[in-house]
């Protein structure tokens, strides 16, 4: 990971005890979502913290919150790793979020009105230009921006914690794929949701998601780590 991650970073609300913490929070939890960190690839800690300007401190209580959710491994000598993704692992971050985005979505329906269908409809088009063009990491943060757009709309306190989790442990693992196989040849059911969502048609967007959630993250992957065999 790079200084430009703290330079592509949104900046958090400030406040005198937090403003440290929250810099290194968005800054790591953009670097997963859009796979500037390798599965595999350790970091230091001090290093983390001379990208970012701040003190080793904060980044130390960040990571270790991020350890606790799975997102990330603090190594003893200080080293820190997103964990090898193996095809166990994979089957139950994808089972979990069959189980979980679709009732988000389904939740979120009655929230969601014209004007954000018309925001997802734009994010929905500006992925398909970064499809076109090939660029892996902004079509990651715009898949997510329309995920959690939905989702979000649901104010859930207990499943979108869940889920946000799970983005944080399968994106890094995913930009892998994308680094392979490219981003052409991906689909998603982002149209189809949004007419679900046009229609008010709850069975409908909770087919969409899960279908999404299959194609895009549970064919490919699935694939390339049966390709590759246990780990």
């Amino acid at each position: 990971m790079s200084a430009d991650l703290a330079k592509d970073t949104p900046t958090p609300p400030t406040s005198p005890r937090g403003a440290a913490r929250g810099l290194v929070e968005a800054a790591v939890r953009t670097g997963l979502l859009t796979g500037r960190f390798i599965p595999g690839k350790a970091v230091t800690l001090r290093g983390l913290a001379a990208d970012l300007g701040v003190s080793p401190m904060p980044v130390r209580e960040v990571l270790q919150r991020l350890a606790a959710e799975n997102a990330l491994e603090v190594k003893a000598n200080g080293r820190v790793q997103v964990p090898d993704m193996t095809p166990a692992r994979f089957d139950e971050v994808l089972k979990a979020r069959l189980l979980l985005e679709p009732e988000l979505a389904e939740r979120a329906l009655p929230f969601l009105k014209s004007k954000n269908i018309r925001d997802l409809q734009k994010i929905d088009d500006d992925i398909d230009a970064c499809l076109i063009s090939g660029d892996a990491e902004s079509y990651m943060r715009l898949n997510h921006a329309f995920h959690f757009q939905i989702y979000q709309a649901s104010a859930s306190q207990v499943l979108l914690p869940l889920v946000d989790s799970l983005w944080l442990q399968f994106a890094p693992f995913m930009r892998t794929v994308y680094g392979r196989v490219g981003t052409a040849s991906l689909e998603d059911r982002h149209k189809e949701a949004i007419e679900a969502m046009k229609t008010q048609d709850a069975a409908a967007l909770k087919a969409a998601i899960s279908a999404d959630i299959e194609d895009g993250m549970g064919l490919m992957g699935k694939a390339i780590l049966d390709a590759a065999g246990p780990a």
